[in-house]
């Protein structure tokens, strides 16, 4: 009988797996680390101008003062020179002149602006490059106190909390309809979600030509939409190896509304922030008209939310309802938070991509149950659901103007 002898190599039979793994990163971290300390030899200086880029991603409006938040979104530092207001050049303030790249500074400018007036406001860089804002209708940036927090919220109640609540009231109905209905409801809870998904990525798209382009700009909405989808979808499958093989065929009804709740509850936080930012900036015409559309607009989100409910028949408790509600309407507050205090076109950019990614999984969640007895998805009773939904979403989405 021979002895078997183990012909691999001394490191491969010692060193465990993640050892091996480790060491080309570490040699390339070592490699690169070299490059840095001296110099990056070879390379030399750039020939030609400084690329300067400065993104202002927020606008402050105080009595006798209007003050820019300013990022460098170039590769080169950006050196502030001058500032002027409608061409008049003007005394300004910043810690650092010298903004480096993906630093931001705040530029103060001692301006005596008038409200209601428009503004362009300019900055002039020691290269002579110019930058431009312009401000369409002044009106002093109300004061983020706790008063002021406690009208974002009841704002986020208006426009999320509480029309989601009245689409609800639904779920009798929904219950006493026939199977064939359900499927169709749930059509269009589908072509509600694509509708939303479509809105969000289109102002998500324009949020983020707005902002830092060094940043991410457009890739940050695919990047949070991304990261949302595999999320969402990586908690569904750990929830689905859990459930026994009788719900096999689909989720369920319980999980399916909270699912649609979540996604839409992410789509009112990007909706939060646009309403919070430009509340913040005097750009958003707050009136009883406005309320009203957005109410009407959020109300068909509702009937989304108990459409998987009526599917099986769920009795599903106050407690639970009221959690969907918040879930779905919530938000909405978050967002008017962040936005009024704190917003930055890449963070909305981001928020908003996550809010598309989730609703893209809800969608995926929600396509088994649209099947008929035949098995198939797309009949004429899901596609004109579907068609419903959109058009539901596009006709009560031309009550809400801004």
């Amino acid at each position: 009988m021979g002895v078997h002898v183990d012909s691999r190599p001394l490191l491969r039979r010692r060193a465990p797996a993640w050892v091996l793994g480790l060491v080309p990163l570490l040699l390339a971290v070592g490699v690169l680390g070299a490059f840095a300390a001296l110099g990056g030899p070879g390379l030399g200086d750039r020939p030609g101008p400084a690329v300067e880029e400065l993104s202002i991603e927020r606008t402050v409006l105080e009595p006798g003062s209007i003050a820019l938040t300013v990022r460098n979104d170039g590769p080169d530092t950006v050196t502030v020179a001058q500032a002027f207001v409608n061409d008049a050049y003007v005394d300004f303030d910043v810690a650092e002149r010298e903004i480096a790249r993906l630093r931001a500074q705040t530029v103060h400018i001692p301006y005596p602006w008038i409200e209601g007036e428009a503004y362009e406001v300019g900055l002039l860089t020691a290269t002579g490059a110019t930058f431009l804002h312009e401000i369409g209708a002044a009106v002093a940036t109300p004061e983020a106190d706790l008063g002021f927090f406690g009208l974002m919220a009841l704002l986020g109640v208006y426009v999320g909390v509480i029309p989601v609540a009245l689409g609800m009231l639904w779920l009798p109905f929904v219950r006493r309809i026939g199977a064939t209905w359900i499927r169709v409801l749930l059509a269009a809870t589908v072509g509600l979600l694509g509708f939303l998904a479509i809105d969000a990525t289109l102002e998500a798209l324009q949020i983020a030509g707005e902002g830092a382009q060094a940043l991410g700009g457009a890739g940050l909405v695919a990047l949070g939409a991304l990261l949302a989808y595999l999320a969402l979808a990586a908690v569904s499958a750990r929830v689905e190896s859990r459930r026994s093989r009788a719900e096999a065929a689909g989720a369920s009804p319980q999980r399916l509304a909270a699912l649609v709740a979540l996604g839409i509850g992410l789509h009112n936080l990007g909706e939060g922030l646009a309403i919070g930012s430009a509340y913040a900036t005097g750009a958003l015409a707050l009136g009883t008209f406005l309320v009203v559309g957005f109410a009407i607009h959020n109300t068909t989100e509702g009937l989304a939310i108990v459409a998987p409910l009526g599917r099986a028949g769920v009795r599903a408790s106050v407690g639970r309802l009221i959690a969907l509600g918040l879930l779905a309407g919530g938000p909405a507050v978050l967002g008017a938070w962040i936005g009024s205090a704190a917003f930055t076109p890449s963070l909305a950019a981001l928020l908003l991509g996550v809010g598309v990614g989730a609703i893209a999984q809800v969608i995926v969640q929600i396509a088994p149950g649209l099947r008929n007895a035949a098995g198939r998805i797309l009949d004429p009773a899901v596609a004109g659901g579907i068609a419903g939904g959109m058009l539901a979403m596009y006709a009560t989405g031309l009550l809400v103007s801004a």
